[in-house]
């Protein structure tokens, strides 16, 4: 067992790494890590429209497919989030209720508020 480690000793003095190299082969798969799990979190991604004053805001907002959209509605009075096309429908959001739908196709998604339809917004989904 000594011969070996003996072998190892001199095998591994002739050898020298630099330190930039050294990093790069213990860090590679952490950043490999960090990297495969922001491309996860992207596709998890939330998008907030808060209803505030009788608005949306934004009033329009371009997201990716596979994101959702959240909406908060910070008024005094209840609000309903509908689509113009019926893709979606939120129940009466009550203050400080939300409603979240996740868009899994590329379109132009009008919706407006079912109590108050001047109140009016737009989801762009690419």
């Amino acid at each position: 067992m000594r011969i070996l480690i003996s072998q190892f000793r001199s095998a591994a003095a002739r050898f020298t790494v630099s330190r930039p190299l050294v990093v790069a082969i213990l860090l590679g798969p952490v950043v490999g890590a960090m990297l495969a799990f922001g491309a996860v979190a992207a596709q998890d991604a939330t998008s907030v429209v808060t209803i505030d004053n009788f608005t949306f805001s934004p009033k329009e907002l371009t997201v990716a497919k596979g994101t959702t959209v959240r909406w908060f509605n910070h008024d005094d009075i209840p609000h309903l989030v509908v689509d113009k096309d019926k893709a979606f429908r939120s129940k009466a959001l009550d203050t400080d209720d939300s409603f979240s739908y996740t868009f899994t196709s590329a379109g132009t998604f009008d919706y407006f508020c079912a109590l108050h339809p001047h109140m009016v917004g737009k989801v762009i989904v690419k």
